[in-house]
């Protein structure tokens, strides 16, 4: 075999590619290390990413389950639910609704907790503009807007 020149499987000699225009064998370490650098920087930033998305969308520390739902006269209905939250000294605010037959949403409440126990119960009627046949929560928050904390 002659100097420039590599075997393969089947025994014949196959010329090296030219070193000036695809860079020595002997340079593939360099590439090496560059490999391990992104993928370390990858794996960082995915750890971020996760990390970041498991403290904002993780589970919420005041939540809610309706507990009941009545229908009450002049297209409304009364909606009782439990709101269990990680800071009882914390007021919160809790969203409910009442939906049509359609399955639209048809009327909706903001409803004040009161700090107290981990665990209240809280009932309200939400009005409607048409006939509900069903209520439940949309969400709660810390977050109480200014005009339901103002007496």
């Amino acid at each position: 075999m002659q100097t420039g020149e590599t075997a393969t499987a089947e025994g014949d000699a196959r010329p090296a590619p030219p070193a000036d225009r695809y860079g020595s064998a002997g340079k593939t370490g360099s590439k090496r290390w560059k490999r391990w650098v992104f993928t370390a920087i990858a794996v960082v930033a995915g750890f971020a990413v996760a990390w970041i998305a498991y403290v904002n969308l993780g589970q919420a520390s005041i939540d809610a389950e309706r507990v009941a739902f009545e229908p009450r006269p002049g297209n409304a209905m009364q909606i009782t639910i439990n709101v269990t939250r990680d800071d009882p000294d914390k007021p919160g605010v809790c969203v409910v609704r009442v939906q049509d037959r359609s399955g639209a949403e048809s009327g909706r409440k903001e409803v004040l907790v009161p700090a107290g126990a981990g665990h209240s119960r809280v009932s309200t009627v939400v009005k409607s503009i048409g006939e509900p046949v069903t209520a439940d929560v949309y969400g709660c928050s810390y977050s109480i807007p200014r005009y339901m904390s103002t007496p």
